[in-house]
């Protein structure tokens, strides 16, 4: 599960990337992504009109989707969740109902292979993927350059968890 702030920009692009990546390496039978929000604010909206403009001008197709508040129960059953801040990353933790599932909490870009490692950086808010909310087409464009630099090695990650 990808989790951003109201599950309209970041988690949405993280999703339909992630989703496309899963079905390239043929494990779209075996892995089930999805996302969600730390706020309800957005509940039910679909994904921004620019995040959707910005994917599909990038060949991803987008399927509908409605915003909605992560429960603590998806946290407690998703093999792993994918924050897209340090922010999202603290709440998940904080919400989770225990400690096996606070600790499949990872920061997104902790995943980039030319990203700084979580062990060298001064704060986990270093490996915050940008929030294109307030800009223009450019900032969604750096979002999903960002996402899709971070993909592929989550799906090597999560087909070593396969087995």
């Amino acid at each position: 599960m990808t989790v951003c702030t109201g599950n309209i920009c970041r988690s949405p692009i993280a999703e339909v990337v992630l989703r496309d990546r899963f079905r390239a390496a043929g494990l779209e039978d075996r892995v089930v992504v999805d996302s969600s929000g730390i706020s309800e604010e957005e509940d039910g909206n679909p994904v921004d009109r620019r995040a959707a403009s910005v994917l599909r001008e990038h060949g991803y197709e987008v399927p509908r989707h409605r915003a909605h508040q992560v429960t603590r129960e998806e946290i407690a059953h998703r093999d792993l969740l994918l924050a897209m801040t340090s922010r999202h990353a603290r709440w998940l933790r904080t919400q989770a109902p225990d400690e096996a599932s606070a600790g499949r909490v990872r920061m997104y870009r902790s995943f980039d292979p030319a990203a700084p490692g979580l062990d060298s950086v001064a704060d986990e808010a270093d490996l915050d993927i940008d929030d294109p909310w307030y800009g223009g087409r450019e900032d969604f464009e750096r979002t999903l350059a960002q996402v899709e630099a971070a993909a592929d090695a989550i799906v090597e990650h999560v087909r070593r968890l396969l087995g």
